[in-house]
């Protein structure tokens, strides 16, 4: 009797968690659903001469100042998509990327893949930045530009919105890529609207911050604006509406 009621008990148990897998793996049939829904952000579609750079996995402490200082001389904005545990470490920096007028973003507490504890690690992060700036993250950029509904679904609940890249501007920096390719990548791959990504953490990354003025000066010379993600999606939404 006693075993009957064990097994009873474990196939109930094993069913739900089959469920509750499946119920968590439920992904959408492709881009388009998430875009058509506006549960992820990409990039814009516009005429109008404007890019997001964006920078995940910081704030470093030698790599960050110098890309800032960059965008400083060139009056560029940029987001950047930071881990808690380093915001917590650099908080001196997160105050400067506020004050100089760029937006942060929440790339979890400690680059975390793991599902089960993904919504605590964005929680954590936004808290963080909240103490730091006033102001809790809206965005959200999963590590690895991993994506499906439960990614989505724990991002809403955090108050987020999920935003990854133009699919041809992932400048691999994150490969050992040399800033003349990561640049030339950038150039010529560009188009109104790209969402680009970099990385100012996470390895060496002299390579990019050594890609940037090129870029920079790039975009300068061809009458394209640096805006930040929002304000990206904000263009993409009213021409949506028009």
């Amino acid at each position: 009797m006693k075993k009957k009621i064990l097994y009873t008990i474990t196939y109930l148990l094993l069913t739900s968690c089959f469920f509750l897998l499946i119920q968590e793996q439920t992904y959408a049939k492709d881009r388009f659903d998430f875009e058509e829904d506006g549960d992820i952000f990409w990039d814009a579609k516009t005429e109008e001469k404007v890019i997001a750079l964006t920078f995940d996995d910081g704030p470093h402490s030698k790599y960050t100042p110098a890309i800032l200082d960059i965008l400083a001389e060139y009056d560029a904005k940029a987001t950047f998509f930071v881990l808690g545990a380093h915001a917590e470490k650099f908080p001196d920096i997160i105050q400067r990327q506020v004050m100089e007028g760029h937006e942060l973003g929440n790339h979890t507490y400690d680059h975390t893949t793991k599902l089960s504890r993904l919504s605590q690690e964005m929680k954590e992060t936004s808290d963080i930045l909240y103490a730091i700036t006033g102001n809790r993250p809206k965005l959200f950029r999963p590590v690895g530009g991993g994506y499906n509904d439960a990614i989505v679904k724990r991002a809403e609940k955090n108050h987020l919105h999920v935003v990854l890249w133009s699919w041809d501007q992932d400048t691999k920096d994150w490969d050992g890529t040399d800033y003349k390719t990561i640049a030339d990548n950038v150039i010529n791959n560009l188009s109104p609207g790209d969402v680009v990504l970099f990385h100012d953490a996470g390895g060496k990354r002299e390579q990019t911050v050594k890609a940037l003025p090129l870029i920079l000066d790039y975009l300068a010379k061809n009458q394209y604006k640096t805006i930040t993600v929002s304000e990206m999606m904000e263009k993409d939404q009213k021409l949506k509406e028009n």
